[in-house]
């Protein structure tokens, strides 16, 4: 592998900076890679199961008819929600233009995933427009979408970070410690340098892929 250069061009390649500071930018297509969307799919199926536990536990004396009588009304609400995810995220993949364009800032103590300014604009005015219709609708479950919509910017520190998995197939490294998953895109051509960079700093990892 060629070494970086220090220069202050920011690309997808990465390049280190006069400041000590790694740089990229990625665009990731919407439309054809599921990471996003996979994602928020596993935390709405991981409330849903949540919501059907408790309502199992809570009529387990009922018998059997009763949990059938459950399972089916929780199945039509599981593919209703499912439902509303695909066309939400259709309707916020076309109002992002399709890319979700991310700039990457990466040195000795962590590395920040951070929207460009453009699209954290869009992203901020289309999260207060969902807050205020969960309001509006007394429905705290989209509050909290349009609070999590707003978070454009999200920073990992590598000396809490506890684990580290690699999905190469998709650019993709995920960088992880409580309470903070950040997601690390990178292209192909500095994949392994990154790799290496993060296996190197992240000295409390507890579990490597």
């Amino acid at each position: 592998m060629k070494p970086i250069k220090k220069e202050e061009l920011f690309g997808e390649r990465v390049t280190l900076g006069k400041d000590g500071k790694y740089r990229w930018r990625y665009e990731l297509n919407l439309f054809t890679t599921p990471v996003i969307l996979w994602l928020i799919l596993k935390i709405f199926l991981c409330i849903f199961l949540g919501i059907f536990t408790v309502v199992s536990i809570a009529d387990a004396r009922r018998g059997m008819d009763t949990f059938l009588t459950n399972l089916r009304i929780l199945g039509i609400v599981l593919i209703v929600m499912i439902a509303l995810v695909l066309v939400s995220y259709l309707i916020y993949a076309a109002i992002m233009g399709g890319k979700y364009i991310v700039e990457f800032e990466m040195d000795e103590k962590g590395v920040l995933h951070r929207q460009t300014a453009a699209q954290a604009k869009k992203a901020k005015k289309l999260a207060d427009v969902t807050m205020i219709a969960g309001v509006a609708s007394g429905k705290p479950g989209t509050v909290a979408a349009g609070i999590a919509a707003s978070n454009t910017e999200r920073y990992s520190e590598f000396a809490k970070v506890r684990r580290i998995i690699f999905r190469p197939a998709f650019h993709l490294i995920k960088v992880n410690h409580p309470f903070n998953h950040n997601q690390v895109y990178v292209c192909p051509e500095d994949y392994d340098l990154v790799k290496d960079y993060l296996l190197s700093h992240c000295q409390n990892t507890k579990g490597k892929k």
